[in-house]
């Protein structure tokens, strides 16, 4: 045996024994297993789902405007403040009833100089009044319920409804991204591991080819340049199959990267490229089903009810409400100062004036802002349409290339089974039995090629149609 020979076979049972080892106790997944570990794995995903859910408390806060104020506050402290002040005394006049006059007046006698003689007069004597803060308490209760705001209140909450919309349809988005991810990535690993099989079936026809050479070298009937002809592209073929291999390997290694699974998990794929091969006429949808048709009508709306919110600036505000206050506390001449509550309710009334066009120029603003956002709509649909229109073709041209591809195949097989016969016979080279061989491989391979490539067209127009 020679040094080739042994390098061959070394080659051959290293790959067995690293085949064995990727399939030995793997974990098979299907394409929906996959799908369902990506959208549960996907932190992009998680963070669409985290929004939606912050857009609904917003909206929910929004919704609660309409609903009145309610406030309780409690005030509760302590000062050992005190202090003290002094009322001077004197004499108090007394008041007699005139009937002449119809009123009281004072009993007094005119001095010539102007002043007065007290007849009668009551003696008040001075005052010492001495006051303490101590513990004082404030309590009140009042509620507030908004009458009209100028459209604030209404246009807010329309808004936050727009956003939760919105925060949906980027769910939907993110899911879509993400599906295509992991079937491109799935696909992938399919066609390396069927790739690979291409290659093993090539390399037994050159095993057999190889045994009816060396035999027919044997008895003379072959030449020693023939035997290493078929040994060469029996090397070519063993090379092959340890990069379709290390092309599964990595193709796994890429799908557990977009499944959210450790690099180096132990996994296997349990299907192979379907051989359906329905075009882009079997799906019904447009844009108008895309999420990002929906979210930039939702952003356009949105700026349209920004004008509405802006222009709720000129308007008046009205609002009523009521409280309750007690309070308790502080002393003053050794008595309680405060002790009691009171009601009361009231009416406020806010009118803005835009004298230096504050408010005016805002309104501009969003109605300019409104302007840009439909011009960007406009043309990101029609960039849409045109994704559409594209991925449709890539369908049609995808199945056409199919159609070519199988029929290419069964002509190199074909070709391959009367080169073979021909050569059997005498008639034909060894080179181009080999040559015919190789045909059926290039073949074959384009074929396996060519499904995945349909199904990876099928798809980016599904997602462009909307029905993802």
């Amino acid at each position: 045996m020679t040094r080739t020979r042994k390098s061959i076979i070394h080659i051959s049972a290293s790959l067995v024994l690293c085949a064995f080892s990727l399939g030995a106790n793997a974990q098979t997944l299907s394409l929906e297993d996959c799908k369902s570990k990506a959208i549960a794995n996907n932190k992009s995903l998680s963070s669409a789902k985290y929004k939606f859910e912050q857009t609904t408390y917003d909206m929910k806060s929004y919704k609660a405007n309409y609903f009145p104020k309610i406030n309780l506050t409690a005030i509760d402290f302590y000062s050992d403040a005190s202090g003290s002040f002094d009322i001077s005394g004197g004499h108090l006049p007394i008041y007699n009833y005139v009937e002449a006059l119809g009123q009281f007046v004072p009993n007094v006698t005119p001095n010539a100089d102007g002043s007065y003689t007290l007849n009668q007069y009551a003696d008040f004597p001075d005052q010492s009044m001495n006051w303490k803060i101590k513990n004082v308490f404030f309590g009140s209760f009042s509620i507030i319920e908004p009458v009209y705001t100028g459209g604030k209140v209404s246009t807010a909450y329309s808004m936050s409804k727009i956003g939760v919309n919105m925060a949906k349809e980027n769910i939907r988005l993110t899911e879509s991204e993400v599906i295509i991810q992991t079937e491109e990535a799935y696909y992938m690993a399919i066609k390396a591991k069927e790739l690979g099989d291409v290659a093993r079936k090539y390399r037994d026809l050159l095993n057999e080819l190889k045994k009816n050479v060396d035999g027919a070298f044997r008895h003379g009937m072959r030449t020693r340049n023939d035997v290493m002809k078929v040994q060469v592209k029996l090397n070519e073929a063993e090379l092959s199959i340890q990069k379709a291999d290390n092309g599964y390997r990595l193709a796994l290694m890429n799908l557990c990267h977009v499944i959210g699974m450790p690099l180096d998990s132990n996994i296997s794929i349990d299907s192979n490229i379907p051989n359906d091969e329905n075009g882009g006429s079997v799906f019904d949808g447009g844009i108008n089903n895309r999420p990002e048709f929906n979210i930039l009508a939702g952003k356009t709306e949105l700026a349209k009810k920004n004008i509405k919110l802006a222009k709720s600036d000129y308007l008046p505000v009205v609002a009523v409400g009521g409280a309750y206050t007690y309070a308790n506390g502080g002393e003053m001449a050794g008595k309680r100062l405060l002790s009691g509550g009171a009601y009361n309710v009231g009416v406020t009334v806010n009118v803005p004036i835009d004298i230096f066009g504050g408010t005016t120029n805002k309104v501009r603003s969003a109605k300019a802002a409104y302007q840009i956002t439909q011009l960007e709509q406009e043309e990101l649909n029609e960039k849409m349409q045109l994704e559409l229109a594209l991925c449709k073709n890539n369908v049609e041209e995808a199945k056409t290339e199919l159609e070519l591809c199988k029929l290419s195949l069964e002509q190199a097989a074909e070709n391959m089974k009367l080169s073979k016969q021909q050569c059997d016979v005498g008639f034909e080279t060894l080179s181009d039995y080999l040559e015919s061989q190789a045909l059926w491989q290039q073949s074959y391979t384009n074929l396996v090629q060519a499904r995945c490539q349909l199904q990876l067209a099928k798809l980016k127009y599904r997602k462009a149609a909307g029905v993802l």
